[in-house]
């Protein structure tokens, strides 16, 4: 499995995290949340696509996508989280619905300290605490990942292991007694660090037989092909030389990469420099010309046309929108 692929992925993709809400319930209680493009503007200025995460910090609850029949439960140091962005129910009981209270995603710009405390008291002795979160990230021109994971990604704790989930939940418990200074901060940060141990966690346990972008990263010579593109994407690959460098033939390697990821490599490719493109005119003063050139176009206009048809705005408008205020 190539976890620097899919650490790269992330980076350029602009993961990055925001934590909101710090709940303390008492049962019956119940809180849904709308979709999150919705709330997105509010609560992450700025990002292409929002992602909803949950931790459960002590006790027990229930997490569905509003509407879906699928519900899991959660114990303590368990993560759920919404990847596409669905309203969902987190609650005391299965089957439970709540009322949307849009008014709390306001904190950030009225100014109120987060993480904003949260108490859904229904008067029962069975309790339960969540720290509540988001993740931002580019969901255009290409991500990967994002279109590979479940609308619902519920991973339990890991028994017996230390990893960012339990830094996370340690820390958010001190931030909740002490409010320590930066705090906030290093969370959002922890929340970047888990959502990619979850995504790996994820994966370590799809079944055999499962298909996507993620299964290819673990496949011996689709996971190979991946992890050369995106070493080097800038060089000049041929499906000859992929499929040498996997271990397989031209026509076998076309069709087992395909096969996993969707999309032929070559197209790969062609997606995956425009991610980056749209990754260095966010986070840079490089020229449109000089970024166009580095993604394989010969000229500013064609480099403009492919990204304007891609993600619906030319380089310079996106450029503009990408950039924090």
């Amino acid at each position: 499995m190539h976890t620097d692929t899919l650490s790269e992925v992330l980076q350029a993709v602009r993961l990055r995290g925001a934590v909101f809400f710090d709940v303390e319930a008492s049962a019956p209680w119940v809180a849904e949340a709308p979709p999150a493009r919705i709330i997105a503007p509010a609560v992450m200025p700025g990002a292409g696509h929002v992602i909803e995460y949950h931790v459960l910090t002590g006790g027990t609850c229930w997490a569905a996508i509003a509407g879906e029949p699928e519900r899991v439960q959660l114990v303590a140091g368990d993560v759920v989280a919404f990847p596409q962005g669905d309203a969902h129910i987190i609650s005391s009981a299965p089957g439970m619905r709540g009322e949307l209270d849009m008014s709390v995603f306001d904190a950030p710009a009225a100014g109120i300290r987060l993480p904003l405390v949260m108490n859904l008291d229904g008067g029962g002795a069975e309790q339960a605490q969540l720290i509540c979160g988001f993740l931002g990230c580019d969901a255009r021109p290409f991500n990967p990942l994002l279109q590979s994971l479940p609308r619902l990604l519920h991973v339990p704790r890991a028994p017996g292991e230390a990893g960012a989930a339990d830094a996370f939940i340690r820390m958010a418990l001190a931030e909740t007694r002490e409010q320590r200074i930066g705090a906030v901060g290093m969370l959002s940060r922890l929340g970047e660090l888990m959502f990619a141990e979850l995504v790996r966690r994820h994966l370590e346990h799809l079944p055999q037989d499962s298909g996507g972008w993620l299964a290819g990263l673990r496949d011996r010579h689709v996971g190979r092909a991946l992890a050369l593109l995106h070493a080097e994407p800038q060089r000049d690959w041929s499906l000859e030389q992929l499929g040498r460098e996997a271990g397989l033939s031209r026509s076998a390697f076309a069709a087992r990469f395909t096969g996993f990821v969707g999309l032929a490599p070559m197209q790969y490719l062609k997606r995956w420099r425009l991610q980056l493109a749209a990754t260095q005119l966010a986070d840079g003063a490089e020229s449109i010309a000089a970024i166009g050139t580095r993604a394989g176009y010969e000229s500013e206009a064609a480099f403009s046309r492919a990204f304007r048809n891609a993600v619906g705005v030319p380089p310079g408008e996106w450029r503009r929108q990408s950039r924090p205020a």
